[in-house]
């Protein structure tokens, strides 16, 4: 039986509008009151996800979001950081450089702002919408970032990623966890991060095991989590890669995606178990 979801955001749980509409609201409200715990897994920043997490009411009805691809997991009730990893500060200039010469543009994150060297970058002013965080301009993000941070993200024309991802592959291999969220962002992590072993993390702390847990996403960095999750749903769509591994593939996010699955394997089947 699921007594976990984890949720995917951008792609997944919102449509191409970033809205949560009413069928999906429903569901997930159906799902709380069975008891499955609500996980937001997202690439996205902490202050990001809340806008999500208060939507949905996990700040008053439970939940966890999974931040920065798992490398912050925060209870949702109590604002409380249950895990974190972060990148070394010293890393912070050579990620930045490496992405520049790459022909990327890194951006990486404070509490109130995306930092970036080029806040013109539609890609970048895509990112600052998504997570509804302004945008701070600065020379050089090694020497303004004086803070711990979770991860940079590159950002490039998706006919071009194919490039810088293979360039910072080759300067970072063995040292940093680099992987794709979307056909023009890169995600550069502490190595080892990824949503999967965040998930193993968080559902030790419920007690549960990933046979309890179904897991939704669309994009690279899901791939983990739906292979993970005893139940692996991919969207309607999702990249190949991800239908691939996944055990079952629901309809895409402008058409309820998520609420179908939950539908089809939750909340019609409460009177099954």
């Amino acid at each position: 039986m699921i007594k976990a979801i984890a949720l995917d955001l951008d792609g997944t749980l919102t449509n191409g509008k970033k809205e949560i509409t009413p069928r999906t609201r429903r569901a997930i409200d159906a799902c709380i009151d069975m008891g499955v715990h609500i996980i937001l897994a997202s690439g996205r920043p902490t202050p990001g996800i809340w806008p999500v997490a208060r939507t949905l009411g996990l700040d008053k009805r439970g939940g966890y979001m999974l931040s920065y691809n798992g490398a912050q997991i925060v209870d949702c009730r109590t604002g409380q950081v249950l895990a974190q990893e972060v990148l070394p500060r010293e890393w912070i200039g050579p990620i930045a450089k490496q992405a520049s010469r790459a022909g990327g543009v890194p951006v990486t994150y404070g509490e109130d702002a995306i930092y970036t060297l080029d806040a013109r970058d539609q890609y970048v002013q895509l990112e600052s919408r998504i997570c509804q965080l302004p945008l701070r301009q600065v020379e050089d993000l090694g020497q303004a970032v004086n803070w711990d941070v979770p991860k940079v993200l590159v950002a490039r024309a998706p006919q071009h990623m194919a490039h810088v991802e293979e360039q910072m592959q080759q300067a970072f291999a063995g040292k940093l966890s680099i992987y794709k969220s979307s056909a023009f962002f890169l995600e550069v992590m502490p190595l080892g991060v990824e949503k999967a072993q965040s998930l193993r993390a968080l559902l030790t702390i419920l007690g549960l095991t990933p046979e309890q847990l179904m897991a939704c996403g669309d994009s690279w960095n899901d791939l983990s989590m739906i292979e993970l999750a005893g139940l692996g749903v991919a969207m309607g769509n999702a990249v190949p890669q991800v239908k691939q591994v996944a055990n079952f593939v629901t309809q895409d996010n402008e058409h309820d995606g998520v609420a179908f699955a939950i539908e089809r394997f939750i909340v019609d089947n409460v009177g099954n178990h």
